[in-house]
């Protein structure tokens, strides 16, 4: 049977075309799937998706199966034991960043009902789909992202740039930006 036609991004690398297949842009409603995906993407900041699909696992573990209650009561004697631990990326500032995001993720729960309520309204509630020909057409923001960037910052968030909200959308599903001839394309913007 012949491979399906994928966007060219995670060709080579087997976790990645899995990711691909399976996990990237699909819409996203589950909060704890929230936070999972806020705290890689803010870790993947300058480095590469590959690296952070690898850790994936050690950073499940290490962040209490990225449990959002758990993480933001860490203290200095969770922060010290990530740092030590090289199952995940050792970054006290990215650590200290993921403790406080959990707070204000709690926060946000807590006032909208859920996270996955108060973060969808970014898109208008529906995923946004684009028809990109080539990875060179893909953003590495938009409109949407810079106002969630501009109000998770103002809600006391860290390591959410634009960019990274952007990474974000992509990965929950807020944003279909798998290329026009991509077999996941199509399957994806049938369930908008």
């Amino acid at each position: 049977m012949a491979e399906p036609r994928r966007c060219p991004w995670p060709l080579g690398n087997e976790q990645m075309v899995r990711y691909h297949d399976t996990e990237w842009g699909v819409p996203l409603h589950r909060d704890r799937k929230h936070f999972e995906f806020m705290v890689l993407d803010s870790f993947q900041a300058g480095l590469s998706w590959a690296i952070i699909l690898k850790k994936r696992a050690g950073f499940r573990r290490a962040l209490s199966g990225f449990d959002p209650a758990k993480v933001a009561r860490y203290g200095p004697r969770q922060v010290a034991r990530l740092l030590r631990d090289e199952s995940i990326v050792r970054n006290r500032q990215k650590i200290a960043a993921t403790i406080s995001n959990a707070r204000q993720f709690l926060a946000v729960q807590q006032e909208f009902g859920s996270f996955d309520r108060y973060v969808w309204q970014f898109t208008g509630g529906r995923p946004k789909v684009n028809r990109w020909r080539s990875l060179s057409q893909l953003p590495a923001r938009s409109a949407e992202s810079d106002a969630m960037s501009k109000a998770l910052i103002e809600r006391g968030f860290r390591f959410c740039g634009s960019t990274i909200c952007y990474a974000y959308m992509q990965a929950a599903g807020m944003v279909n930006d798998h290329l026009v001839t991509c077999f996941r394309y199509r399957e994806l913007k049938r369930r908008c």
